[in-house]
C-alpha cells in the first residue's frame, strides 16, 4: 500500500514539474490563420519563415496556417514619390487590395508592418506623418471590423551609413514612437522591431570605433532591405513578445530549433513552401504592382505545398 502511495505521489510530482516547464503554444488555440501584410521586407518573407519554423518545431500539435501577403513597394499612407522606378509605375496602395486580403485569406489574426515606405525617402513632414497615422488608424479598423486582431510592428530600421537618404532614421524613429504611443493611448497591440535593430546596429558600431576600425557592419546592405540577421532580429522580438523568452540570447532561427536534427534544411523547406504559396495568394488576390511573379493557381500551389508539409513534419523529432 505504502509502495503504491509513494509510485502515485512520484507521478504527481513528474506531472507537476512537467506542467510547469512545458512550453506554452504563443498562439490562442482559436488562431487557425496567421497573415502577414506589409512591404518588400514582408514579402521577403525571411522573418515570416523564422516564425513559422519555431512554432512548427515547438508547437506541432497546434495547426497554423501562416500567410504572407507582403507587396513590395506598397505604402499604408497611399503616397509614392515621382519617378518611383525610375517612372514605370507609382507606389501600390493597401487600400486598393486590402478589402480582397480579408475576404479571401479570412485569417483570425494579423501582423501589420508599414512605415518604411510611407515617409517615401524625405526628411519628416507633418503631412506625410499624418496620411500614414490615417493609414494606419484605416487599416486597424478594417481589420478589427473584419473580426480578426491586428498586432502592428513598427517600422524596421533605415541604416543612413548605407542608404544616403539623410533624416530619413529620424522619420521612422518617428513613426516607431507614434505607433508606440498608440499601446497606452487606444490600447493597441503593437511590438517593437525598430529599436532592437537599431541597438544592434548601434552596439557593433560602437565596438569598432572602440578597437579603431572602420565600421562596415550593417543590417542591410541597401540600409532598407534586411539580411537575414535583421529578419531574425524582427522575428526574435515577435516570438518574445509572443511569450518566447527563452530564446532572448539566441543568435539565429537555427539556435532554436534544438528537436531539429539538421535545422538548415527544416528551414529550406519551410521557405520553399512559403515561396511558393505567398506568389499564389498575390496572385489570386490581384494587385497593382507589375514586375511581380506570376504565382501558380492557389489550389495548385496549396497541394505542392501539402506534400511539402509532410517532409517537414517528419523532421519534428
Amino acid at each position: 500500500m505504502k509502495k503504491s502511495i509513494f509510485s502515485l505521489f512520484l507521478i504527481l510530482a513528474a506531472s507537476i514539474a512537467f506542467a510547469q516547464v512545458a512550453p506554452q503554444p504563443l498562439f490562442k488555440p482559436e488562431v487557425k490563420k496567421v497573415l502577414f501584410l506589409g512591404n518588400s521586407i514582408t514579402y521577403a518573407g525571411n522573418y515570416v519563415n523564422d516564425i513559422e519554423a519555431y512554432c512548427i518545431a515547438h508547437f506541432p500539435n497546434q495547426k497554423i496556417e501562416f500567410i504572407n501577403v507582403g507587396l513590395p513597394s506598397e505604402t499604408v499612407s497611399g503616397l509614392s514619390e515621382e519617378g518611383h522606378a525610375d517612372g514605370r509605375f507609382p507606389r501600390p496602395d493597401l487600400h486598393e487590395r486590402l478589402s480582397r486580403v480579408l475576404a479571401k485569406t479570412k485569417p483570425d489574426l494579423v501582423f501589420a508592418s508599414y512605415g518604411m515606405n510611407d515617409g517615401i525617402y524625405l526628411p519628416l513632414d507633418l503631412v506625410r506623418f499624418q496620411k500614414f497615422k490615417d493609414g494606419i488608424q484605416w487599416l486597424h479598423d478594417k481589420v478589427v471590423a473584419s473580426g480578426a486582431k491586428i498586432i502592428h510592428l513598427t517600422p524596421p530600421i533605415y541604416d543612413e551609413a548605407r542608404g544616403k537618404k539623410i533624416g530619413y532614421s529620424d522619420v521612422l524613429d518617428a513613426y516607431s514612437d507614434w505607433l508606440l504611443s498608440q499601446v497606452k493611448t487606444v490600447k493597441w497591440e503593437v511590438i517593437d522591431v525598430h529599436y532592437p535593430m537599431q541597438r544592434v546596429l548601434d552596439a557593433h558600431r560602437r565596438l569598432d570605433q572602440r578597437i579603431g576600425i572602420e565600421s562596415n557592419f550593417t543590417l542591410a546592405n541597401d540600409g532598407i532591405h534586411p539580411a537575414e540577421a535583421g529578419h531574425w532580429i524582427m522575428a526574435k522580438s515577435i516570438l518574445m513578445h509572443l511569450g518566447a523568452k527563452e530564446i532572448i540570447k539566441a543568435g539565429t532561427i537555427q539556435a532554436t530549433l534544438t528537436n531539429i536534427e539538421n535545422p538548415d534544411a527544416f528551414m529550406k523547406l519551410i521557405t520553399e513552401r512559403q515561396n511558393i504559396l505567398k506568389d499564389a495568394w498575390l496572385t489570386n488576390i490581384g494587385h497593382s504592382r507589375p514586375e511581380m511573379n506570376k504565382g501558380l493557381p492557389l489550389e495548385e500551389a496549396q497541394t505542392k505545398a501539402a506534400e511539402l508539409e509532410v517532409q517537414i513534419r517528419e523532421m519534428v523529432r
